[in-house]
């Protein structure tokens, strides 16, 4: 049976509910497809559970450091794996049933449950269901990458996903993939009490980060007694007894590394290799990510791709921003663009990195006049009075309109004091008006300003 809709939303990851909410609202009759749990990535196996996780390993940190603040804890500190994962899932949870009753109680929507494929560029089947519609929007995510490795298939490994069962401790977790899942998961599980061996192909840690952005990175995890190899080009697997065995080919260090548990955290691939996209015509790059304009529209018209499926950001906060450019420009008249966004993301280790804009490394190969600024968390108040002040700040203008290009903040609060920077890129506003601004004391984002008074040619 063909069912007839104004508009079909494909996922409900963090842009489809909210755009069946204003399309709905619009007068649209809008029906919106999820194959398995509402909410995607971020609602389930991403943000919301992952920095849970995060709280309790930081609360782990501290009560083992109590004794650093005068404060004396009675008895053995344990953690209960069970109860830290019961936390999360209840955390989770509220999230996803959160979307789920939103949408099944959305007046002009329609929930459809089951995997949607492409029948034609106006049709797409839902197990029996045939919905029809003259627009369609793709909001299907992403999900771990799993490469070709040699005895991958002999061996037991974990992914993002599959880590949000775990509820007990391994007893050493190795952790292939030195970039920004890996290094969340890898001192999470070390706080908790797991031996962590993180395992990197390349010649340092979160190689899309500036050098002394990785160093510092490497110094906090080493801090925390986690062994991290680099330079790992040649990665197999097999098992030993009980044990699974990850072959590396490092230029220093063993050959081989034994833990109990294998994470494997080492990209992330689009889900749209079972669309049926083909059908439609829409097409993909050589990646499986949907090839989208400035304003989210596909090869075919009537068609949009929103979130991490269009590989034009990897975060909720970009897959909302595609929200928010696909309604403005279908309701509101206003031509928002993909372009006009400015990177940011946060990296959740403790203490975590707030990045925006460009790094001193892409600043320095565009060959421009440019001022770097740079201050050691040593010297911020509010991280030494926390004790914690592991990191640094830098920030990088330029020397003739006087516009930020990028800031870094590596330190306790980074992933908020970056907002203070972003904002004033946003407006296109010179750094002297941060710089001449009074914030409050004590804070991570007062030492801002005095970092903009001492810029030095770059």
């Amino acid at each position: 049976m063909t069912k007839q809709f104004d508009a079909i939303i494909i996922g409900t990851g963090q842009a489809g509910p909210s755009l069946a909410n204003r399309l709905a609202a619009a007068g649209m009759k809008v029906a919106i497809v999820e194959r398995k749990l509402f909410g995607g990535t971020c609602v389930n196996t991403g943000c919301i559970p992952t920095k849970a996780m995060v709280a309790s390993a930081y609360a782990a940190h501290m009560a083992r450091r109590a004794a650093d603040f005068g404060v004396a804890i009675d008895g053995a500190m344990s953690v209960d794996m069970k109860r830290v994962k019961e936390r999360k899932d209840a955390i989770s949870g509220k999230s996803r049933v959160g979307v789920e009753t939103w949408l099944k109680h959305l007046e002009n929507c329609t929930v459809f449950e089951g995997h949607a494929r492409f029948e034609s560029s106006h049709e797409v089947s839902v197990g029996a269901d045939r919905l029809t519609a003259d627009r369609i929007f793709i909001n299907v995510g992403g999900r771990a990458s799993v490469p070709p490795m040699h005895g991958l298939d002999k061996i037991e490994y974990l992914t993002n996903s599959t880590m949000m069962g775990v509820d007990f401790l391994p007893h050493h977790l190795i952790v292939v993939g030195g970039s920004y899942v890996g290094l969340e998961f890898g001192q999470m599980f070390r706080r908790f009490g797991s031996r962590v061996t993180i395992v990197e192909m390349g010649p340092r840690l979160i190689h899309r980060e500036d050098e002394d952005i990785s160093a510092a990175i490497l110094e906090i995890l080493q801090r925390e007694e986690i062994d991290v190899r680099v330079n790992a080009k040649c990665i197999a697997f097999s098992k030993r007894g009980e044990e699974t065995v990850v072959h590396v080919d490092c230029s220093t260090g063993e050959p081989e590394v034994s833990g109990t548990h294998v994470l494997l955290a080492v990209g992330r691939r689009p889900n749209t290799d079972d669309l049926g996209l083909e059908k439609a015509g829409v097409a993909v790059d050589e990646h499986g990510y949907i090839v989208v304009d400035d304003q989210l529209r596909t090869s075919v018209e009537g068609i949009w791709a929103m979130g991490d499926c269009n590989g034009r950001g990897a975060f909720t906060h970009t897959s909302y921003n595609d929200f928010e450019i696909v309604a403005a420009n279908l309701l509101d008249k206003d031509p928002r663009r993909v372009s006009d966004r400015i990177t940011t993301y946060g990296l959740y280790v403790d203490p975590p990195l707030g990045r925006a804009g460009l790094t001193e490394t892409e600043v320095r190969k565009t060959g421009r006049k440019a001022l770097i600024g740079k201050r050691p968390m040593t010297k911020v108040g509010r991280a030494v009075e926390k004790g914690e002040s592991q990191g640094f700040m830098k920030i990088v203008v330029d020397a003739e309109t006087h516009e930020i290009l990028g800031a870094a903040i590596l330190g306790t609060g980074g992933d908020e004091a970056i907002h203070c920077i972003l904002d004033i890129m946003y407006a296109k506003a010179p750094y002297t008006v941060i710089q001449r601004a009074v914030h409050i004391h004590p804070t991570v984002s007062e030492l801002i300003p005095t970092m903009l008074g001492e810029l030095q040619p770059l």
